[in-house]
């Protein structure tokens, strides 16, 4: 069954991972793997990737659409659920009880691929002062979080994944019962009768049980009582000893109507997390996502008009470092967030800052390759839908024909989108006159981004359908992903500039 086979692995063989990853971004991680990292058999389902590679550390460490990775050790379908609570604690436990010898290869496996043999490294020196906040955050969390486990019922799946970790939030609108625990109780920490105690010796390493328990299971039993019923079962038979607050290993459990599966986070810090940027505020997933779909060439030039932090700059300098990126926003306190955030990425030499309001943008016409945007809609900063149209109207001047425009629009600013595209008049994309987005993430086709040379990389090519829509002036649509942002969803649209005919 997949996840088997984990004793034979050695760490220039291929092992079997799986990534988190925000609701509406699975499409990017799945083709991410596959592009980056030459990945076979892999499965897309909601919140994760599975897949099997052999990558060094390094190559993992740069999937960018990810939320954290794992280590898989067990993956098997959904777990019977009856009324006899003891039976499915025993089939639950039957997922990590092995043979000493399987952990002992397991461990192995898993040092190889994080590079190193202590837990305090996590093989970029980079995330030294992050693992810092993280291990003082920790500490200071360890003594309320007893506490806290019994109220986070209402945490989504791939929710705060660590302490201090927090991902994209995944539509709840199942109703499913979420419970979610980071405890494994007070767990024995001696051998059962008969174990080898070399073994034992040799597996002395501290451990907590991550467990998240969604749908028909989590009605019959809570997060605490699977992560105390695994975490016994790898103590009395493992000889570990429990570590809530800084174990050398984390065992994840992940329980639901889907699939069954265990397995072992690669790195303390999650790839989300990214160490180059020192103030965050577009999730770094959702701005490379975007970046992914505009294109970018060696020598293009690439607009943010409404940059905010810097984030989709930043992400996009990373991954294209050959192309030319300038950065504009109207708010002082923004830019100067955004230019700390490129001095302590090192871009100064590839990032320009200018204040300039997105209605007048002090900048030639049909002077960049790309522009791409997230049009503010928080609580801080929102966008005016009635300004919409000159904003629009300002980013189609400064892009080329040709040329790719990519923006994260809320709900409300998408549909005022459509509403200008119906008064405009605009022709149908694809001959189909259907120009209203579905309303709701699971009604919203993906679309996909075109696979001509044009595409400075085969990680710019999506996948689903195209949603139909209406054509703003020279731009035609070509695309629309619906994502999550955590507590509300939005869409990214991706257009390309046409010559206008005259």
């Amino acid at each position: 069954r997949p996840g088997g086979g984990i004793a034979k692995m050695s760490a220039a063989q291929p092992a079997r991972f799986f990534c988190t990853a925000g609701r509406g971004l699975e499409p990017f991680l799945e083709r991410e793997v596959r592009v980056r990292l030459g990945a076979t058999e892999v499965d897309r389902v909601s919140g994760k990737v599975f897949f099997k590679a052999a990558a060094a550390p390094g190559e993992l460490r740069q999937l960018r659409s990810a939320e954290r990775l794992f280590l898989l050790l067990k993956k098997h379908g959904p777990l019977p659920v009856s009324g006899n609570r003891g039976k499915m604690l025993h089939e639950i436990k039957s997922l990590v009880i092995e043979k000493p010898k399987y952990w002992l290869d397991v461990i192995s496996v898993w040092r190889k691929l994080r590079g190193h043999k202590g837990k305090t490294d996590d093989g970029s020196p980079e995330n030294a002062l992050a693992l810092k906040r993280k291990s003082e955050e920790e500490t200071n969390a360890a003594s309320k979080r007893q506490k806290t486990e019994q109220m986070r019922a209402t945490v989504p799946e791939e929710c705060q994944v660590g302490a201090g970790e927090t991902c994209v939030v995944p539509d709840r609108s199942s109703q499913e019962c979420w419970i979610e625990s980071r405890t494994c109780s007070e767990f024995p920490s001696r051998g059962s009768e008969g174990e080898d105690p070399a073994a034992n010796e040799k597996l002395g390493l501290s451990f907590r049980v991550s467990c998240r328990c969604s749908g028909a299971i989590a009605r019959v039993l809570t997060s605490q009582e699977v992560g105390r019923a695994v975490g016994t079962a790898l103590a009395r038979q493992c000889g570990w000893r429990t570590n809530l607050r800084d174990p050398d290993l984390e065992i994840f459990v992940h329980l639901n109507d889907i699939h069954s599966v265990v397995g072992i986070p690669l790195f303390r810090l999650p790839l989300a997390n990214r160490e180059y940027i020192r103030t965050a505020g577009l999730r770094s997933t959702v701005a490379w996502a975007m970046a992914s779909l505009a294109e970018i060439r060696a020598g293009a030039l690439v607009l943010d008009p409404m940059c905010g932090l810097g984030t989709i700059l930043l992400e996009a300098a990373k991954e294209w470092p050959e192309a030319c990126y300038w950065g504009a926003d109207i708010s002082d306190s923004q830019l100067e967030g955004a230019d700390g955030n490129v001095r302590t990425a090192g871009l100064m030499d590839r990032i320009e800052l200018l204040k300039a309001s997105v209605e007048a943008l002090p900048l030639p016409s049909e002077s960049f390759d790309s522009v791409i945007s997230d049009i503010p809609f928080g609580k801080k900063f929102k966008t005016d839908a009635q300004l919409l149209p000159d904003i629009l109207q300002e980013m189609e001047r400064v892009l080329r024909v040709g040329g790719t425009l990519v923006l994260l629009l809320s709900q409300e600013l998408c549909r005022r989108v459509v509403g200008l595209a119906r008064c405009a008049g605009g022709d149908p994309a694809d001959g189909d006159s259907r120009a209203a987005p579905a309303q709701g993430m699971d009604g919203l086709a993906s679309g996909a981004a075109p696979s001509g040379d044009g595409n400075s990389s085969p990680l710019a090519q999506g996948g689903g359908q195209p949603l139909p829509s209406r054509r703003l002036g020279s731009l035609v649509p070509e695309g629309v992903y619906a994502v999550s942002l955590g507590r509300t969803d939005a869409f990214i649209h991706k257009y390309r500039k046409l010559a206008t005919a005259g």
